[in-house]
């Protein structure tokens, strides 16, 4: 199987941002938004609808590691459809896969919410990609569509900010010396925590036309840093800490010593041996196409 395929439509704004403002910064912090993951996954993997032979589509891919994941527990016998709106992301998971001698995952540059899927897999899976959806429910309803008839969807969203410290004490140090970003801040679409609240998904969901909706709370550790620098400047860069840093422009340069010297304090709290640590948590969202 070919481990490559073209988009198909144009960009919309959010995709532009992603691809513009975001892909960098991601590839520059690869080490934690994959690594960072690892253990957060491992808790999950174990217990997805995934049989050998399955046909499944990876939506929101990234970096690709979910989908190397996933080919490995379909087996020669079974096929990954990895997409994903960045084809920055996509040449990772290609080098990756092929590094690592899998080449029963096809990677597909196109917009999850709009592509036209045929309804020919088994599962189809998102880690933290649904969130960003521009339509949630468009997003959803197409997911769907990749499905047979009794095909089920998993994806794995954040709780809320309160849940995850990993994100939300950066942003709470940050907002001491910098205003709270505007209404017309740039954005990749409604945030990471835009799925929390298990009752609006549960509709987005219905609406969408799944059955069998169950959620599952997974608690984790994370990787954030290999040191406490390490770990300021990736919240000074992505996150919601990142973004309100990014929003505040020069103001943002001019206090960043101020800034970075109470990010460190904060942090350190969270060193181990091996870097910096923090809890997280996040929903399992298992749903089903009735057909």
């Amino acid at each position: 199987m070919s481990n490559v395929e073209a988009a198909v439509e144009p960009r919309n704004e959010y995709v532009d941002f992603w691809n513009t403002i975001l892909v960098p910064k991601f590839v520059r912090w690869r080490h934690i938004i994959v690594d960072g993951l690892t253990l957060h996954s491992a808790k999950i993997f174990p217990s997805l609808e995934v049989q050998e032979g399955d046909k499944v589509v990876d939506a929101g891919c990234g970096f690709g590691d979910t989908a190397i994941q996933l080919a490995r527990l379909v087996g020669p016998t079974g096929s990954v459809l990895a997409v994903d709106c960045c084809d920055g992301f996509l040449a990772y998971g290609r080098d990756d896969a092929r590094a690592a001698g899998v080449s029963n995952v096809t990677f597909l540059e196109a917009d999850v919410q709009s592509y036209p899927f045929k309804p020919e897999h088994d599962f189809c899976f998102s880690r933290f990609g649904t969130q960003f959806f521009e339509s949630p429910v468009a997003g959803l309803r197409n997911m769907r569509k990749t499905l047979k008839p009794g095909g089920v969807m998993t994806m794995v969203v954040w709780r809320g900010i309160k849940d995850n410290p990993w994100l939300g004490h950066a942003k709470e140090v940050v907002l001491k010396f910098l205003p709270p970003p505007g209404e017309n801040a740039l954005s990749c679409g409604p945030g990471p925590f835009s799925m929390a609240d298990t009752g609006v998904v549960t509709k987005q969901l219905e609406i969408a036309g799944y059955t069998g909706i169950e959620f599952e709370q997974v608690d984790a550790e994370l990787f954030v840093g290999k040191d406490v620098d390490d770990a300021v400047a990736f919240q000074l860069a992505l996150g919601p800490a990142g973004e309100v840093y990014r929003e505040a422009g020069e103001l943002a340069e001019k206090r960043h010593d101020e800034i970075a010297a109470a990010l460190r304090v904060e942090l350190a709290k969270y060193q181990r041996p091996n870097g910096i640590i923090m809890d997280s948590s996040s929903w399992k969202v298992t749903a089903r196409n009735p057909g």
